[in-house]
């Protein structure tokens, strides 16, 4: 009996980790399919898990959305990293294009996360104007060797993210060599010209209107 006894916490704390990780990988599919407008309830469902077991877990969607996407998080400071160490500041500031268009195509919903600003489920605020701090820091050297048009705002990086947003009705297969062609048109329409024209006044997205240090 006392064997029993003892094994029985263990098991409390296996079943535990087993739904919270059921939890986790049900809202990473969901998310990813359907973007950030999933429910709880949505979750608790796709994870054969009663609401109350979810909100055990994870007590409101915020939080369950930082978790959900700390994969995607790393990812993208990794690639602003690269990009920021790149000495060619113009090819460093193309990679970190390319990448991020490529890592978004398969999933809606961490740029609706990254792009919300909605109270309650603006998980990613944090790491968010990290992000656009240092990509400002980025643009503003690539500028200053040519590479970058004088006229970009961090808003314009933005813009692309929500836009390659419909790069997700393409066919799987199809979405990696889709994302890159998109990636290159952008770079093409952010590279510094002797043509270039006066574009219209850039909109507030998700920042005050941010121009690239010069």
């Amino acid at each position: 009996m006392r064997a029993m006894t003892a094994g029985l916490p263990q098991m409390l704390r296996t079943d535990a980790q087993d739904n919270r990780e059921r939890v986790l990988a049900a809202a990473r599919a969901l998310f990813a399919e359907r973007g950030v407008d999933v429910t709880m309830r949505d979750v608790a469902r796709r994870a054969e898990v009663g609401p109350a077991t979810l909100y055990r877990r994870f007590p409101t969607k915020q939080a369950l959305l930082s978790e959900a996407f700390e994969e995607e998080v790393r990812f993208c400071s990794s690639i602003v990293d690269d990009g920021c160490t790149d000495p060619d500041p113009w090819r460093g500031f193309c990679s970190v294009v390319e990448r991020i268009c490529t890592l978004n195509i398969g999933n809606q919903g961490f740029v609706d996360a990254f792009v919300s600003g909605s109270p309650g489920i603006d998980a990613l605020a944090e790491h968010r104007a990290a992000l656009l701090r240092r990509l400002a820091e980025l643009a503003g050297r690539a500028q200053a060797v040519g590479g970058l048009r004088g006229d970009f705002v961090v808003d314009d990086l933005v813009l692309v993210l929500l836009a390659g947003r419909g790069l997700a009705s393409v066919p799987p297969a199809q979405r990696e060599a889709t994302a890159r062609r998109f990636a290159a048109l952008v770079i093409e329409a952010f590279r510094a010209s002797d043509d270039d024209v006066t574009l219209p006044r850039p909109p507030r997205l998700i920042t005050r209107p941010v121009r690239a240090p010069r």
